[in-house]
């Protein structure tokens, strides 16, 4: 597999713990069919459910695994991870224009505590819609996936009425005087580690902004089935299998798994 990123590019990544992508990603067609199919599945969406918390798509549509699995994707993660690529999970984090919520200040890694090991996971953030300062763009803080920071901050709670998340790391454990714009526009990308610092503002714009987000690790990190069991499937995405990992049929629907999560109401159409 060729890669997409240069020595530079993965070396800013490993000690920034980020990289913005101002290229396109995806082929122009294959970009459209992606933001078609999105809008199709956002159309679908439970009237009561918000664009923001439309997690783990794939296992309702798995034709989305088209996308996910292409290689023009996996080329800009397999630089980072390797050539033996497991997918963990994706999510189209959408905020509607007017009120698209805040997402609170955390670390993706806080969240899967004890579901992966090691903690190693690269997130593609493919930009649907532009994603800039005024519709709520992401935010990092650089170097906080480093020794110094363990990725399991201490949070306080927030309003979930304005966050997407109930909980947001105690401003004492981070300088947001340190934070970097990740600016992008539609089919651009940036990568980001699990145990980043990262977050963004509500989108109060006339801008919708709405971001696919592939999550990626090496095969040769362990999936705790057992704990997790029904909870969540893992994907082998290229390569062979390095963990003695049970991977998801990438063929079928998972609708038990949503139900298990508490969200199987929430695509009212899939099909």
């Amino acid at each position: 597999m060729t890669s997409r990123l240069n020595a530079e590019q993965v070396r800013f990544y490993h000690e920034e713990g980020y990289l913005i992508y101002n290229e396109p990603v995806l082929k122009p067609d294959k970009f459209q069919g992606l933001k078609g199919f999105f809008e199709k599945i956002l159309n679908e969406l439970d009237e009561n459910e918000r664009p923001e918390a439309m997690d783990v798509p794939h296992f309702m549509y798995p034709e989305l695994l088209e996308w996910v699995f292409d290689p023009d994707i996996l080329a800009m993660v397999s630089p980072i991870v390797g050539p033996d690529i497991a997918l963990f999970s994706t999510h189209f984090i959408c905020k509607p224009k007017g009120n698209g919520k805040r997402v609170p200040w955390h670390e993706d890694s806080n969240y899967w505590n004890e579901m992966l090991s090691p903690m190693e996971v690269c997130t593609v953030w493919l930009a649907i819609d532009p994603s800039l300062r005024e519709n709520g763009c992401m935010y990092v803080i650089p170097k906080t996936h480093t020794s110094g920071y363990k990725g399991f901050s201490e949070y306080d709670s927030v309003d979930e009425a304005h966050n997407v998340f109930s909980t947001e790391i105690k401003p004492i454990l981070r300088d947001d005087s340190k934070k970097v714009a990740i600016e992008l526009l539609p089919n651009e990308c940036s990568l980001h580690d699990s145990r980043v610092m990262h977050g963004s503002e509500a989108n109060l714009s006339q801008i919708r902004r709405c971001g696919y987000t592939m999550r990626f690790c090496s095969s040769s990190v362990k999936f705790n089935q057992e704990r997790f069991a029904g909870m969540h499937q893992a994907y082998l995405a290229c390569g062979v299998d390095r963990g003695n990992n049970v991977y998801a049929d990438p063929t079928k629907r998972y609708p038990e798994v949503m139900a298990k999560r508490g969200a199987s109401s929430r695509y009212k159409n899939a099909h």
